[in-house]
């Protein structure tokens, strides 16, 4: 049974933490002038307040943190923050945004998701503007996992949630010997690619201020815009290519990038597997498309490269950049287009999705009982990166994906009976199971009319992919439950 009183403790303090994130927002707000100063001031002290009276109690609790209290404190700080961080939404005078409404673009920015019930982004303030990128950059790695750079020098172990909130099948790796230098090391990375990808935005025409805000949601993977029109208001091939460069690097696995840059070698980007499926799928998909695309309208190949392109490596690292509407693309190109975000980036990244790992040892397991066919009393070993993979991480990610397909169809029947129709209802789900954001039919645009218990559901879907799904379910378990 997990220890409430530790799991309550430690969300007071990552409470804390994220208010100090609000100072950014509200010097923005001094610096325009533009009028919801009082918005995050209100806001820092409410979210500062409710994590000191959480943390007050327990402040000479040494209780040792174990992994159940991990999995606890992980559902319990994005279930605070996403509801916190919906009250700059809240309280704004510019535009009339509802409770529900606030709450899912605020959900939607901590998961990286990317889903939107606002319009009219271009008349905003340019602090909430930059408060939703905001968002999006601190899930993109997790905050959580930046609380644990910091939590061992306050007497509190992080590493249980570092496994809880982690993505990927491989979470139980560390990149160096300590948990505080592993953050430090994943930190720094995601830095890095952010200020990069902002000095580019910037040498390519794009202001200041949006070169940061679209920086934060590039690398985090997660597609917010500070205009309508995302990426194609700026209708400029450069931006468009720095974009591309950057999701394509945030979609591959952090610790790989470590390891690169460590060795100052991109060797090891092409010893590993999984980023070569990653890479192949991307490939082989802006080829299909930009065939598809040439013969079936009247575009030039040039125009329908670079549309493809770029359309295809947002929506498949789940990143929901657009430049134009593909849901109005003809044939069957929307649908390759949405369901490549089910396989998703690689395990390890920002993105969503299933991860190209997971998928690419399903297909190995698949492909190894097409040989036991043949040969039944053969043993084949499936292998990754040339090494054997245990069959407890087989059964682990066919449990997973089992759990992944019931969840999924659950809640497209609920979202049905909430009035979408098919195509909506699917595309719904699967844009907020895999974070991606922009769906299909009536959610291709945005989520705005939808009715609010189907953006509850939404929210539920996102958070379920944001935590890989068994991190949040096991809480349901009762087995979590008992001592």
């Amino acid at each position: 049974m997990p220890h409430l009183r530790i799991a309550l403790k430690i969300l007071g303090i990552l409470l804390i933490l994220f208010s100090g994130t609000l100072l950014l927002p509200l010097g923005v707000s001094w610096l325009y002038d533009d009028g919801v100063l009082v918005v995050f001031k209100n806001t820092f002290l409410v979210t500062f307040t409710v994590g000191f009276l959480l943390w007050l109690p327990f402040v000479r609790d040494r209780t040792e943190m174990h992994i159940k209290d991990g999995f606890l404190v992980t559902f319990l700080f994005y279930l605070a923050l996403g509801l916190v961080g919906a009250l700059p939404f809240i309280q704004v005078t510019h535009v009339e945004i509802p409770v529900t409404d606030a709450i899912f673009e605020s959900f939607s920015g901590l998961t990286t998701t990317g889903a939107t019930v606002l319009t009219g982004l271009d008349q905003l303030p340019p602090s909430l503007l930059f408060y939703r990128q905001q968002l999006q950059w601190l899930g993109g790695m997790g905050i959580i996992v930046l609380a644990v750079a910091i939590l061992p020098m306050l007497g509190i172990g992080g590493m249980q949630l570092y496994r809880a909130e982690t993505p990927g099948p491989v979470k139980d790796s560390k990149l160096t010997p300590r948990i505080k230098q592993t953050a430090i090391a994943l930190w720094s990375i995601y830095i890095g690619l952010t200020a990069a990808c902002a000095l580019g935005y910037w040498l390519a025409g794009m202001s200041l201020f949006d070169a940061i805000c679209h920086s934060f949601s590039t690398v985090a993977i997660g597609g917010f815009s500070t205009h309508d029109a995302s990426i194609g208001y700026f209708d400029s091939s450069a931006i468009e290519l720095i974009a591309i460069v950057f999701m394509v690097l945030s979609g591959i696995n952090f610790g790989l990038h470590f390891f690169a840059l460590n060795d100052r070698s991109v060797a090891h980007y092409f010893k590993d597997d999984e980023v070569l499926f990653y890479l192949s799928i991307l490939g082989l998909s802006i080829l299909l498309v930009t065939m598809v695309l040439t013969a079936q309208s009247d575009r030039a190949i040039v125009e329908a490269f670079r549309a493809s392109i770029f359309q295809v490596v947002s929506v498949f690292t789940t990143t929901g950049f657009v430049t134009e509407d593909f849901s109005k693309w003809p044939s069957f190109l929307p649908y390759v287009i949405f369901f490549g975000a089910f396989t998703g980036a690689c395990a390890g990244s920002t993105g969503g999705g299933i991860k190209a790992m997971r998928v690419l040892l399903i297909c190995k397991q698949g492909l190894r009982e097409t040989y036991r066919l043949i040969h039944p009393n053969a043993i084949f070993p499936i292998k990754l990166n040339k090494r054997p993979v245990p069959n407890r991480i087989v059964e682990a990610i066919w449990g997973y994906f089992a759990i992944y397909v019931i969840a999924f169809l659950f809640m497209h029947l609920a979202m049905i009976a909430c009035g979408l129709d098919f195509t909506s209802a699917f595309s719904a789900v699967g844009a907020s199971i895999n974070n991606l954001g922009p769906g299909l039919g009536d959610v291709a645009a945005h989520y705005g009319h939808i009715n609010d218990p189907a953006k509850l559901i939404l929210c539920f879907a996102m958070i379920l992919g944001r935590l890989e799904i068994f991190t949040l379910l096991v809480l349901f378990t009762p087995m979590f439950w008992r001592r």
